[in-house]
């Protein structure tokens, strides 16, 4: 199994981890019934966001924590819809790629959960 190397694979492995999370018994209605995701309007955000967080600067400018916290005023995140995402990210990378920029991304991953459950309960 390789590594990420490009915007391509981001984006097959947004495609894959998305479609994974919107079907979610545990936390699919958060992306389906509360934020109403497009996940074809969405994915070149989500693309945009990792390329810029482990390949290569490409001006993402959107504030993901503003996002979050409009969603948290809808519906309440928990805990585990964090470690929920958490899980089904590692197993969607897990199940497609290994190497450092894998590994970087959920390590970011993890980072960004947490500081997002701070700010939200702050």
């Amino acid at each position: 199994m390789r590594d990420i190397q490009t915007r391509e694979d981001i984006s097959f492995l947004m495609e894959a981890f998305y479609s994974k999370m919107l079907k979610d018994e545990e936390i699919g209605y958060i992306f389906t019934e509360v934020a109403k995701l497009d996940l074809e309007e969405h994915l070149p955000s989500l693309t945009n966001f990792w390329e810029n967080m482990l390949l290569q600067p490409n001006g993402y400018k959107k504030n993901v924590m503003d996002i979050h916290l409009q969603l948290n005023a809808k519906e309440k995140l928990q805990p585990q819809h964090f470690e929920r995402w958490l899980f089904l990210l590692t197993e969607t990378v897990q199940e497609n790629f290994q190497g450092k920029k894998a590994e970087t991304m959920l390590s970011r991953a993890n980072s960004i959960a947490a500081v997002m459950q701070i700010k939200i309960n702050s």
